[in-house]
């Protein structure tokens, strides 16, 4: 295996509230090698986005408390490195396609301008034709029509898929080493979800970009990853590459995510939703933190008392469980196990 471009290390992050502190993030540890397309799943909720914000330097603190972990890219801790480094790294090396574009685009600054900063903040001595010159093709690239005559448009003049490859262009302008993206097609309707994958993709050849993908969509997960990341309130339940992950779930929180998913491979009548609620991180239940949504627990009292460790399957740690009872979830034995009332 290549060294990993990023190590994400027993990251965890607190957020003081008036409710009291919230664990969003509990010993978080994944790695990104180069090329690849790391995918990281799970509900609202389950600390997917606020693991990468932390690295990022993102998330104000306070109300959020860094308790422990390192970031490491290309050997360097992130979480510990001076802010003006890490804005110099963010942007050019490490770039980010965030949900909303309305909300990161500048409103009153035509997109042109916007991607061309960007370039010339990375680029020592570009000039302003130059920049110009190189935004067009970005913006060619992603599949911006008229892209000459775009540039000068205002964000409100691009339709919501427009400006989400105005987003993307601008992550991939300096051909980042990393490429972070935070649900890219939530906002969007079906047809401009499948245009904005083969952008993406695209943009993926074009820079070589180890990526992260983190979303809630598993259609996209699919579609784009090479492996997963699954998490549940704060904590890595399940991770493995992509086909191993869709075909022998070993952990009932990610059967329960395929179990709830519409397949054409599958002769299903209807979906099965995962029966509760995520916890409240402020209290969230002893032991293993899914255990009261579970049907595989079977109210045993190992699940109620003890978090499980993440530990390996079959080839070392290509394939990684915290379930206490993982190798008894098989393929023959999971839709049985679900049928049965949670605990």
């Amino acid at each position: 295996m290549p060294e990993p471009v990023l190590s994400i290390r027993d990251l965890t992050v607190e957020f003081k509230t008036e409710d009291g502190v919230v664990r969003a993030v509990t010993d978080v540890t994944y790695d990104l090698f180069p090329g690849e397309t790391l995918g990281i799943v799970g509900e609202s909720g389950s600390g997917k986005s606020v693991s990468v914000m932390t690295m990022l330097g993102l998330v104000p603190m306070p109300p959020g408390k860094l308790v422990g972990g390192e970031a490491l890219y290309k050997g360097r801790d992130l979480l510990k490195i001076p802010k003006k480094e890490l804005r110099n790294i963010r942007g050019g090396e490490v770039a980010m396609i965030f949900q909303d574009p309305m909300t990161s685009l500048n409103p009153v600054f035509k997109i042109g301008d916007q991607i061309s900063e960007a370039l010339q903040t990375h680029r020592d001595g570009l000039s302003d034709g130059d920049a110009r010159k190189k935004t067009i093709e970005l913006l060619e690239l992603v599949g911006v029509p008229y892209a000459e005559r775009r540039y000068d448009q205002y964000p409100h003049e691009f339709s919501g898929g427009m400006r989400q490859r105005a987003m993307i262009a601008m992550a991939i302008a300096n051909d980042p080493t990393v490429l972070i993206a935070d649900e890219p097609t939530t906002a969007l309707d079906v047809t401009i979800q499948a245009q904005i994958i083969e952008v993406m993709r695209a943009a993926q050849d074009e820079t070589n970009a180890a990526t992260i993908l983190i979303t809630h969509d598993l259609g996209l997960v699919a579609e784009l990853a090479d492996r997963v990341v699954v998490m549940y309130a704060g904590r890595v339940v399940e991770l493995g590459d992509v086909h191993t992950i869709f075909n022998s779930p070993r952990h009932p929180y990610t059967v329960g995510l395929m179990n709830s998913l519409a397949r054409v491979d599958l002769d299903r009548e209807w979906l099965e939703p995962i029966p509760g609620q995520p916890p409240s991180m402020i209290s969230p239940p002893p032991g293993c933190a899914f255990h009261p949504r579970c049907a595989f627990s079977r109210g045993r009292e190992r699940c109620r008392t003890e978090i499980p460790p993440l530990r390996g399957f079959g080839d070392g740690l290509a394939h990684l469980s915290a379930c206490h009872f993982a190798e008894e979830l098989e393929a023959q034995h999971v839709t049985a196990a679900l049928a049965l009332e949670p605990s």
